[in-house]
């Protein structure tokens, strides 16, 4: 049962709001101002606040930063018969999960409140996981994660229709973690596809989300299928999203609030069924603030948010990740582990993860010593005879191919480069098989 408490110094608005959420089966209080408000949500802890944005005692600014600062996990709603764009962001920017204007319509209000409430209950059952979780733990075998990040992403991959936001500095594990949700979901049999916001321009990125007709613009020799019809009921990616477009965000928005778009030069709607994921290592909030990112679309990602830690911050995992990176039958020696101890890491997994295959090549089936490593901080020589680069390539591949028994696009992940990529350098090298 939801619980919703309207705070509204119109008496006619609040019993009528009451009324129409009881009918709901809602459980529905009221506050005529901003200190019954607050006093209210501290008593019977609602789900949802509604807010009037004038209060005769308060601003419902004030109120919204009182009420999250007493309830962080708490979906507050702002209602105004004076709306403005500011006012909104700046509502947005101190935690309203929508705004709203007088008169408004209850089924949209209802909607909102919905949606409201699931949050809240996200964000709570993610309060709780990092309570328990505080420092994150052992490290998990295949990425580093440690269990408070594998619980929030069986979290994420349980709630397969909400939107995730993956934040964290670049070589952290995005695009990996998003996989994972993809394959815990219930979506796991279905397509999973990625595109990154910032290699297109706006015109070619609506055109690679959403399709086109023939004759959309000047190379549109054929209509083509976009990535939301691709992906079917399957997983969208969106990886560096704060780098979409301002052209392209009210489209995006569009399909995560009603699942509905319009191929680029068409007019016929289609629906889409497919789960988004999104990545960025960009400050979203800053960029709204900037007027750079819509504060709407921003929110509407971030239903639920997987912050990643950067290496240096995880110096205790070392030794147990960097044994799960290395290439199977590797070694590290114990001068070698000191060193992947002793360095910082700014290229955090990804870095890790290549520097340990590159040493494991160089060393050639003994352990892996510091001068295997090459690492900046290191004077130590390289070793003697040295692999050329397309010898070095070449063994890096076939030793990810062995490791991923042959699968393509486990080894193009684990080389990090894409598979159309891995394909042709493999049909370089004479080794090109589908």
């Amino acid at each position: 049962m939801i619980s919703v408490l309207v705070v509204d110094d119109d008496r006619n608005v609040r019993e009528t709001l009451a009324e129409f959420f009881d009918t709901l089966g809602y459980t529905a209080r009221t506050a005529g101002t901003a200190s019954e408000g607050r006093q209210a949500a501290a008593a019977h802890a609602p789900d949802v606040v509604l807010v009037d944005l004038r209060l005769p005692d308060a601003s419902g600014l004030t109120l919204l930063e009182a009420l999250r600062a007493d309830d962080p996990e708490l979906g507050v709603i702002m209602l105004t018969g004076h709306a403005d764009v500011a006012t909104a962001v700046r509502a947005m920017q101190q935690g309203a999960l929508d705004f709203l204007e007088k008169p408004v319509d209850l089924q949209t209000l209802d909607a909102a409140v919905q949606r409201a409430a699931e949050l809240v209950r996200l964000r709570r059952e993610v309060s709780v996981l990092r309570a328990q979780h505080a420092e994150g733990g052992v490290v998990g075998a295949a990425d580093g994660a440690g269990p408070s990040l594998e619980r929030l992403i069986d979290l994420a991959a349980r709630n397969d229709d909400v939107p995730v936001l993956i934040v964290g500095e670049t070589g952290t594990g995005k695009g990996f973690v998003a996989h994972r949700i993809h394959e815990r979901s219930a979506r796991a049999a279905q397509p999973f596809v990625e595109v990154n916001g910032a290699s297109l321009s706006a015109t070619f990125l609506e055109s690679e989300l959403f399709g086109h007709e023939r004759g959309a613009f000047t190379d549109a020799r054929q209509a083509k299928r976009g990535l939301f019809e691709v992906a079917g009921r399957g997983t969208l990616f969106l990886d560096e999203v704060g780098e979409i477009a301002p052209e392209v965000q009210p489209k995006l928005l569009k399909v995560l609030e009603d699942r509905i778009f319009r191929r680029l030069g068409g007019t016929a709607e289609l629906r889409s069924d497919a789960r988004v994921l999104a990545a960025t290592n960009q400050p979203l909030a800053e960029r709204v603030a900037e007027g750079r990112f819509r504060a709407d679309l921003f929110y509407r990602l971030q239903v639920l948010t997987l912050a990643l830690s950067p290496l240096r911050e995880r110096r205790a995992e070392l030794p147990a990740l960097a044994t799960a990176f290395l290439p199977r039958g590797a070694r590290l020696s114990p001068a070698g582990l000191r060193a992947i101890e002793r360095y910082h890491w700014p290229g955090n997994l990804r870095e890790l993860k290549h520097t340990l295959w590159r040493a494991a090549l160089l060393a050639e089936g003994s352990p892996v010593e510091p001068r295997h490593l090459s690492l900046p901080h290191l004077s130590h020589a390289a070793p003697a005879g040295p692999l050329t680069l397309a010898e070095a390539e070449r063994r890096a591949i076939h030793a990810a191919l062995r490791s991923t028994d042959g699968n393509k696009v486990h080894a193009a992940q684990l080389l990090g480069i894409a598979r159309s990529t891995l394909l042709e350098k493999l049909k370089r090298m004479g080794d090109a098989t589908d």
